[in-house]
């Protein structure tokens, strides 16, 4: 099945660095620049005024940059320090992960266990659900946070994880076959927490820090229960908007597994260290971590244990982004030179794994394969300045290829740039070239691509991989009033035990309301395909044999094809 995409809370950015004409000087004179790019870049978020975060650069074991900046508590005035917790999102995953490698190694499970041999209430939807497969995120299963907030929720609202097996138990049907496509999907994550918990007899933050991290001397690492949980001197997260306007923000709830873990950077790196120099398990397990997991076609995923496997400029890189509400991290990891760079922050507009692959080009560009122009550019550090008349031939509308349906529309307001991608509010985009461009709202870059006329008719979201779209010239459906009024009604998800209305609105606008949230305003794609807006993206209509609309189709990036009835 389709493998549906969000452009939000949890992503992985790789930014393309600008090239000029000009010719190049040697790295050799770069030696005492990587610092001076490192703190050029963490400058702008160094305030005692602003939510701040740590840097660390890490080559054949040692630290050769670290530095931490601005406020872990904005409100009573506390600096990020080197030793400040902090929560780091997605990142949690490779603990997961590494938790389950080293259970089976102890003969406590295997990674080919039927899901339901652990927890047998899983309903059997007639094809295996492997651990490997929840690791590997190609399970089937709906993404739970998505799901939740399709019925209407917040997801800093107090979810329970009791709530996660009966959303499951109430999916009529796998999203895809185990094993045949991947979907990046929290509950998976979750779900294996609860497999460690039923082989144990242990709360899933007792056995990680018993198991896992005082093993490690990782001291002040914890899995948090509840995000109103007590730990001294943590970072608090804050969402900045515009003007640096700061909300202290709540963590998510129910996290645990798939994130919910706050480390400090003296914690991380002696979790890097053991990557190279084991001591808990055996060497393999760590081999392991950052083998991907084959699909059922014998092609290989890019996703590994709770890592994620490819390469910058030519060096073998495995990493993994995070992001909680608020929260952002980057973690890279270099095998071949024992290197890594680490970005975390409590400021959600630093674009932490941004910073992450700029900070490595610097550091490590004596390791890739960066052309002289490349080279020049971070020896001067020169800054890129967008002429923005140029973007009006980029803008317009692209439709991913692997996500029919979901389009990203790029605009130009004055000096300003916007992309709205379907179902998201409208944010600002950033140039780093003449054709890619990154965004600071989550983890994600763009590369714009040129046919041979020199037209842009194509494009790459950078996001959980490479996503090719391609540009759209025929205009949106246009409905007419009586077409209109075909869909208006009272819709109701016995999944998601949730209501939503479909309206019109003072200028006589389709719009799809729902009592706790904003209206949400549904654009016409085609014939009974419609975009709407967080948490509803995507909505197709159904209609019987006589042609009467009975009910509609939403999907909201991993959680896709969730059946509304009219009432």
């Amino acid at each position: 099945m389709k493998n549906h995409l969000i452009v939000s809370f949890t992503l992985w950015l790789m930014v393309v660095l600008s090239s000029i004409n000009s010719q190049a000087l040697q790295f050799q004179e770069l030696a005492h620049d990587p610092e001076a790019i490192a703190r050029d870049l963490i400058a702008e978020y160094d305030s005692t005024n602003l939510p701040g975060g740590a840097v660390m650069v890490i080559h054949e074991g040692d630290i050769i940059f670290g530095e931490s900046f601005g406020m872990a508590n904005v409100a009573y005035g506390v600096p990020f320090e080197w030793s400040t917790p902090t929560n780091i999102g997605s990142t949690s995953k490779q603990f997961t992960a590494f938790a389950m490698l080293l259970l089976q190694d102890q003969e406590k499970l295997s990674l080919d266990d039927d899901i339901r041999q652990h927890i047998p209430e899983l309903p059997d939807f007639g094809e295996q659900v492997l651990l490997r497969h929840l690791i590997a995120h190609t399970s089937g299963y709906r993404e739970y946070l998505n799901s939740i907030a399709m019925g209407g929720r917040w997801l800093t609202d107090n979810i329970r994880r009791e709530e996660i097996i009966p959303l499951i138990q109430r999916q009529p049907s796998l999203q895809n076959t185990p094993g045949d496509s991947y979907n990046y999907n929290n509950t998976g994550y979750a779900l294996l927490a609860m497999v460690i918990e039923r082989i144990s007899g242990e709360d899933f933050p007792d056995w990680m820090k018993k198991h896992l991290f005082e093993p490690l001397g990782m001291h002040n690492t914890i899995v948090i229960s509840n995000p109103g949980q007590l730990i001294r001197g943590k970072a608090q997260g804050y969402s900045v908007g515009p003007d640096n306007q700061i909300v202290a923000v709540p963590d998510i709830h129910a996290s645990m597994g798939a994130g919910g873990i706050y480390s400090t950077m003296e914690d991380l790196e002696k979790w890097i260290a053991h990557f190279h120099q084991p001591v808990l398990g055996h060497r393999d397990i760590t081999d392991r971590m950052m083998k991907p997991y084959p699909f059922n076609s014998g092609e290989a995923s890019h996703y590994a244990n709770g890592l994620i496997v490819g390469d910058l400029n030519g060096l073998h890189m495995v990493e993994h982004g995070g992001a909680d509400a608020a929260h952002r991290s980057a973690f890279l990891m270099f095998p071949e030179i024992r290197g890594a760079v680490v970005v975390q922050t409590n400021n959600s507009r630093l674009p932490a794994q941004a910073m992450a692959i700029q900070l490595a080009e610097a550091f490590f560009a004596d390791k890739m394969e960066l052309d002289d122009v490349s080279r020049e550019l971070l020896a001067t550090r020169d800054v890129f300045v967008y002429e923005v008349e140029l973007f009006d031939e980029i803008a317009g509308r692209y439709e991913l290829e692997d996500a029919p349906g979901f389009v990203m529309e790029f605009t130009r307001e004055e000096d300003k740039i916007y992309a709205q991608a379907t179902g998201q509010p409208r944010f600002e985009i950033f140039a780093s070239s003449d054709s890619t461009f990154y965004l600071t709202v989550v983890e994600a870059s763009i590369t714009f691509h040129r046919n041979e006329a020199g037209e842009f008719d194509s494009m790459t979201l950078h996001q959980h991989g490479d996503h090719p779209a391609i540009r759209l010239t025929e205009p949106a459906w246009e409905p007419s009033a009586e077409e209109l009024a075909e869909y208006l009604g009272l819709y109701f998800s016995e999944e998601l035990e949730a209501f939503y209305t479909l309206a019109l609105d003072d200028e006589g606008k389709l719009v799809l309301r729902h009592r706790r949230l904003r209206d949400i305003q549904l654009r016409a794609e085609s014939k009974d395909q419609y975009t709407g807006g967080f948490p509803i993206m995507e909505m197709t209509f159904i209609r019987d044999e006589g042609g009467k609309v009975t009910g509609f189709k939403a999907s909201s990036g991993r959680s896709f094809d969730i059946v509304f009835e009219k009432q």
